[in-house]
């Protein structure tokens, strides 16, 4: 059974829907939905004593055995729930977590998810579990006197604390991995939107490649990163992270913070807005939420208004009254939209290509080191007196860059002939 709770004051964007999907998602069978509106929470049980003994009434006509409340209950709460209910009681975060656990499957996600769990089970063990507050003794099992519920809460601890440094060690492999990323100069464009939102879809149809993607909530928890190549420009690197949620845990955010700092480390955001949801204003709001929790709020944003195949909006860029690009339309199933995002992307973050053509001396073989080093080499001849002809793709800022540099050096080199777009 799915508890819906308003409160008083508060906006309903989807009438549970949303609840709903993540209750299918996690794989219950939904036998009936419960919406209630309320002034206030009630502290011991949240619905009120009258509304528990009608719900009360309904999971025993069902034959119900589990509850799932679309709400954050205190660990007194969801206790008084299971015992007035006579079943389990799971709220919100809990079903998330449920989620997240049978979703990950990488060695990181999996670590992630168990350190946010634990996390939240370490204050479930305070008032919670009355059943293991009590001391082991008589003979043979007399032990450190603490009681069974302090044993529990101290190895939850140590295995929080060993999560804790493991993670630190996956997060060290991949700031080497980002390292060695950011030594070619390529600007990184990451991925981020509401979960469902169509992001890895997106993605697969920008880079060509394969990542799965389905039409359910958090499809995706791993970060994928492939290297964009758009023509007469530099290569993007294009990152996909895992979809936000409104009211999405605090510990599920801190357990996945490793993973989210692709996003703190991106030139630009590719905010990516499922179009045809109703509350897409809502969906937008709790993305923005979650950037400004991680950092994230100062980076360059780029609205893409995705599933425009569900919505019959024309693709394509939209501007605002002074002419300024506020959102780009797309369909990523249909790939309709997408030249003018890739368009928008390369104008924010991507350089022109140039091709060029140098000759240089055995002396100068530093130059020609360097050039592979930041170049793409189309072609390289030697002669017979070891003069090195290159003709070599590069972006037109690093180009001028180096041009300067090696003609206040006395470098004859850079004197090369006129470049050309990369693109013909």
């Amino acid at each position: 059974m799915l508890v819906h709770v308003v409160l008083h004051g508060e906006t309903d964007p989807d009438d549970g829907a949303e609840f709903s999907h993540l209750a299918t998602d996690s794989g219950a069978e939904v036998l009936a939905f419960l919406s209630v509106q309320r002034d206030r929470p009630d502290p011991a049980t949240f619905l009120g004593r009258g509304k528990v003994t009608e719900l009360a009434g309904q999971v025993s006509d069902l034959s119900v055995d589990l509850v799932l409340f679309d709400r954050v209950l205190s660990p007194v709460q969801e206790r008084n729930l299971e015992r007035a209910l006579q079943c389990r009681v799971v709220d919100r975060v809990g079903l998330i977590l449920d989620i997240f656990a049978r979703r990950a499957h990488t060695h990181e996600g999996k670590l992630q998810v168990e350190l946010a769990q634990l996390t939240r089970l370490r204050t479930r063990l305070i008032r919670g579990w009355t059943h293991l507050e009590r001391q082991r003794g008589g003979i043979g099992l007399r032990g450190p006197g603490e009681t069974q519920l302090e044993t529990d809460r101290r190895l939850i601890g140590e295995r929080i604390r060993s999560l804790r440094g493991r993670l630190v060690k996956v997060a060290a492999h991949r700031a080497t991995q980002r390292r060695a990323r950011q030594r070619a100069p390529l600007p990184t464009v990451a991925l981020v939107g509401y979960t469902n939102a169509g992001k890895s879809s997106l993605f697969n149809t920008l880079t060509e490649s394969s990542s799965y993607a389905a039409d359910r909530l958090f499809a995706t928890l791993d970060p994928a990163i492939r290297r964009l190549q758009v023509v007469g420009h530099e290569a993007i690197l294009l990152a996909d992270t895992v979809g936000f949620l409104r009211d999405l845990p605090t510990d599920l955010i801190a357990a996945f913070r490793a993973t989210l700092e692709e996003v703190n480390q991106a030139q630009l955001l590719l905010h990516v807005v499922d179009g045809s949801a109703p509350d897409r204003d809502a969906q937008i709001a709790a993305v923005d939420a979650v950037l400004t929790e991680i950092g994230a709020d100062e980076i360059p944003r780029l609205l893409v208004l995705n599933k425009v195949d569900l919505t019959g909006d024309a693709p394509g860029n939209v501007y605002e009254g002074s002419g300024k690009l506020m959102a780009v339309r797309v369909s990523a199933r249909s790939g309709t939209g997408i030249p003018e995002l890739l368009q928008a992307m390369t104008q924010r973050v991507g350089r022109s290509m140039l091709r060029a053509e140098l000759t240089l001396t055995p002396e100068e073989g530093a130059l020609r080191a360097r050039l592979h080093r930041v170049a793409s080499i189309v072609e390289e001849s030697f002669d017979d007196q070891g003069m090195a002809h290159l003709i070599f793709d590069i972006d037109d800022l690093t180009w001028r860059r180096m041009r300067a540099q090696m003609r206040s050096s006395g470098c004859q080199a850079m004197d090369a002939p006129p470049t050309i777009p990369a693109d013909g």
